[in-house]
């Protein structure tokens, strides 16, 4: 953000009150209220403020030095990089990356409530550490500020510091650079910050949480909302263990996309959908006796509700084996299909759905008396296993009391936790619950929610902090690039000040529209 220049000579740049005596300075605060802009000036920390800039002059200095060298990086890296962006590239990946960058979510994307709250925080947050920049820039430049202002304009957060623009000009250039450059250093640098945080971040939370175990559930809606509840544990998703918020996505998307894809692993079986040649459960023989044939509807199976379709398959003929991992591999003979209830599969064991033989090759790993069957899938009819268990349950915390070696939570899921089958869509499933990567260690289950706010609180103030000091490097009206280019302008050509000026609102009038154009655009991608 800019900050206010409050000129002394003639009328003030932006309406001033009236500087009320020092004695009251000190204490004093003021309100300015409309209907669409309120504001609260602070003079209470104008004299702290000037001690401590005077106090540390030489290292502030310093400081913002290198602040500088930062400010005008960005102000050529930012400005040229959406020049590039609208007229020389037609990539749309270098749109989306500085989107995410800016925003860390599309312009076009539905903000919910909880959402608004974090953006409106961390904005107010990330405003206040630019202005404080400017203010300590200034004070260690021996500047007094006139006061801090925190406000709002319609509904967006703000900041802003008065000072005296006239002493500031009469100072070297290198002066002013040091102040319009302050507020884009300090951003910077509390960005750099909340990285190093979400970073450190299980470190930190070491003491009182777990991390990285298997993913808790915070909220969870239809359809896992009749399986799982808040404060359950994912540990396995098809057998494959789920130790994170990013494993259980990449194995939902993983799944979703084998079935979409067919891969080798799957063929396709007789118009009713893909058969799954690894995943396979040794049925009764007897149970298939009660087994239902599947109907055909527009060369879909269809099975009552609870049951899932299912197919037989034989054993490999151990003396006609080939490369079961080919493309070519014939998964023996099929039958018909069968729906069978799923409630009286989930327990049954397992087989590998290609009829895997022995270390002995004689015979296929489920008895006799059973037959591997694999179920029918089609892309929005998945079959999954999920494997939970019920951390904070009584018996959980119990049995978590009277255990202290490594392999508590192997206990705990044996003996708290199940197993259930999920049908449907794999994609909508993923999304309908909320994890986190941590577990209270103390079994105070309401914390749960504090390293997941935590973190979107740091996500959040990321992103608009680096949105701050990117758009503040640009050449736009009412931002620190506006001043930033002034001063490099005065300072580095030797034309009139006349021609100075002509340039300069050249630069800030592009600058202005190519930052328009800019964010149109990558609105429209994201949009459409």
């Amino acid at each position: 953000m800019r900050v206010n220049r409050a000129r002394r000579h003639g009328a003030a740049r932006l309406p001033l009150r009236a500087s009320p005596p020092l004695i009251h300075r000190v204490t004093a605060t003021v309100n300015a209220i409309s209907c669409w802009y309120c504001d609260l000036k602070i003079y209470a920390l104008n004299e702290p403020l000037f001690r401590f800039g005077r106090k540390h002059t030489m290292i502030l200095k310093l400081w913002f030095s290198i602040g500088t060298g930062f400010g005008l990086t960005a102000l050529i890296g930012v400005t040229w990089t959406l020049i590039w962006q609208l007229f020389l590239s037609s990539d749309t990946r270098l749109s989306n990356l500085f989107s995410s960058l800016l925003f860390g979510f599309s312009p076009s994307l539905r903000i919910s409530m909880s959402d608004a709250g974090y953006l409106f925080i961390s904005t107010l947050v990330s405003v206040s550490v630019h202005e404080f920049g400017h203010a300590i820039a200034l004070a260690s430049e021996g500047i007094q500020l006139e006061y801090i202002a925190v406000f709002i304009a319609v509904l967006f957060p703000g900041a802003l510091v008065a000072f005296d623009y006239d002493l500031l000009q009469a100072l070297p250039r290198l002066t002013s650079l040091r102040v319009y450059c302050a507020g884009i250093w300090h951003n910077a640098v509390f960005c750099a910050l909340c990285g190093l945080l979400l970073f450190l971040q299980p470190v930190i939370l070491f003491p009182f949480y777990m991390h990285a175990e298997n993913p808790l559930v915070l909220e969870v809606a239809s359809p896992l909302s009749e399986f799982l509840s808040p404060g359950d544990a994912i540990a396995s998703l098809d057998g494959a263990a789920i130790h994170s918020v990013q494993n259980w996505m990449e194995m939902t998307a993983l799944l979703d996309k084998k079935i979409l894809q067919n891969s080798s692993d799957s063929r396709y079986f007789e118009g009713f959908g893909a058969v799954d040649s690894r995943k396979g459960y040794c049925v009764p023989n007897a149970l298939l006796e009660d087994g239902k044939n599947v109907l055909l509807a527009k060369n879909r199976s269809v099975c009552p509700e609870n049951f899932t379709a299912f197919v037989k398959i034989y054993c490999f003929d151990p003396s006609k084996s080939v490369d079961m991992d080919g493309e070519d591999v014939d998964l023996g003979r099929k039958e018909n299909a069968l729906c069978l209830n799923t409630k009286d599969i989930v327990n049954l064991e397992k087989c590998d759905g290609r009829g895997k033989v022995k270390k002995n090759g004689s015979s296929c790993m489920c008895s006799e008396d059973e037959s591997c069957l694999s179920p029918v899938q089609f892309p929005d009819l998945m079959w999954i296993e999920i494997t939970y268990s019920r951390l904070y349950s009584r018996e959980s915390l119990q049995l978590r009391s009277s255990l202290l070696d490594s392999n508590t939570s192997d206990a705990v899921q044996q003996t708290c936790g199940g197993t259930f089958i999920f049908v449907g869509d794999m994609i909508s499933m993923a999304h309908s619950v909320q994890l986190t990567e941590y577990q209270p260690r103390w079994g105070v289950f309401l914390s749960k929610y504090l390293p997941n706010k935590l973190e979107k609180s740091l996500i959040c103030t990321f992103h608009i902090s680096l949105a701050l000091a990117l758009l503040n490097s640009l050449p736009v009206y009412f931002l620190d690039g506006e001043s930033i280019l002034e001063v490099v302008l005065s300072h580095f050509t030797s034309l009139s000040s006349r021609k100075t000026r002509k340039i300069h609102q050249v630069c800030v009038v592009g600058g202005s529209l190519v930052s328009v154009l800019a964010f149109l655009r990558m609105t429209f991608i994201n949009f459409f």
